[in-house]
């Protein structure tokens, strides 16, 4: 089983999409171990306006128009591969996406939903008994996550899943990796994220409050959403900042946030694409807390730990430019050791095959 269909929300642009890296380092990883991939995402929001990277030579990517026909037709391409995986979040008539790809992949083919967020969906999921989504659960062969441990597992298998895999968020050292400081992002802390409903309060907890309780430290934002709310004169806001200049984001400052969304909070086990590529770049990521941390990097060894703004602040007033670097080295060890997507792909390259073998063991 060497062939896989993707339909994502976007591999060649990061705008509105924080998925982008995730799908780059598993796929790419994928690639490396013998898989034909080909990635369909839709033209919507102006992600196609603000490509970060070209088509990539280790994936076919098909963009389509953001309307039923067009999605009807790259769907019925389903039926072409051996693997048709359908993630969460694409963005455009999502249900009746995941309904047709299915319903085009050849029955021997391994047919997969890859959860990005897995909390919100569930959450989706339980508000709404008649939920699309329900009825074709039980039909798929399994379900991936890129996070939420034990919970999820457990959630995704009480709604008819075969199967509940978490293939955790990694590092990706080819995009990710420590660069030369720039002037343009120094600072004391610095936050990269876009603005979002489920994360607005933690922003304001973890980020805006350190910053009025700090009037003589200096701060960063970047993400799109930001422009027009009310911030500390001691915050630059930056806007869309491109991949290519995230390296430089993460090392330059003397320390990063990192600020989970309320539901991957609430969860546990979910640690953000941020995570991981501020630890490649070797910087000194502090975090708020959510269950499940030390799975990843070791707190305070390897990632500083805080249960609320009162905790930034004093981290921001104790943690040395020296100590910062130490544990910037550290966690760069630990997820080149353990967290790279080549461990990831390994994971989910034996999934796979451990599919294809039950399959000629039941014909």
């Amino acid at each position: 089983m060497k062939t896989i269909a993707f339909y994502g929300s976007s591999l060649l642009s990061a705008y509105w999409n924080g998925a982008a890296t995730y799908y780059r380092g598993m796929l790419r990883a994928l690639a490396a171990r013998g898989y034909d991939i080909t990635f369909y995402e839709p033209d919507v929001y102006d992600r196609q306006a603000n490509r970060d990277i070209d088509p990539p030579d280790w994936c076919r990517v098909v963009v389509y128009d953001g309307t039923v026909e067009a999605l009807e037709k790259v769907a019925a391409e389903a039926a072409g591969y051996d693997i048709v995986v359908k993630a969460s979040g694409v963005g455009f008539e999502d249900d009746l996406l995941l309904a047709r790809v299915m319903a085009a992949a050849r029955p021997n083919a391994l047919r997969i939903f890859w959860d990005v967020d897995a909390p919100a969906t569930l959450a989706e999921l339980r508000a709404a008994p008649d939920h699309p989504m329900r009825a074709l659960l039980p039909d798929l062969d399994m379900v991936l996550t890129y996070g939420g441990g034990n919970p999820v597992i457990a959630a995704y298998r009480e709604l008819g899943a075969k199967d509940c895999v978490p293939v955790y968020n990694a590092l990706d050292p080819e995009t990710h990796h420590p660069v030369d400081p720039d002037p343009r992002f120094s600072c004391d802390l610095a936050f990269l994220g876009n603005r979002l409903p489920d994360r607005d309060a933690r922003v304001a907890e973890f980020f805006l409050r350190p910053a009025r309780l700090a009037p003589e430290q200096s701060f960063l934002i970047g993400g799109s959403g930001w422009g027009d709310v009310e911030m500390p004169g001691n915050i630059r806001k930056l806007g869309h900042v491109r991949t290519a200049d995230h390296n430089a984001l993460n090392v330059t400052p003397r320390m990063v946030l990192n600020v989970a969304r309320d539901s991957m909070a609430v969860n546990g086990f979910s640690p953000a694409t941020r995570v991981f590529e501020a630890a490649g770049a070797g910087a000194c990521l502090i975090t708020d807390f959510w269950e499940g941390i030390d799975l990843f990097l070791k707190p305070d060894e390897e990632v500083l730990v805080a249960r609320d703004g009162q905790d930034v602040a004093q981290l921001l007033a104790e943690v040395s430019p020296d100590r910062a670097a130490q544990i910037g080295r550290n966690a760069l060890a630990r997820v080149l050791a353990d967290h790279t997507y080549s461990n990831r792909a390994e994971q989910a390259d034996a999934l796979f095959c451990a599919h294809a073998r039950r399959m000629e063991a039941a014909e």
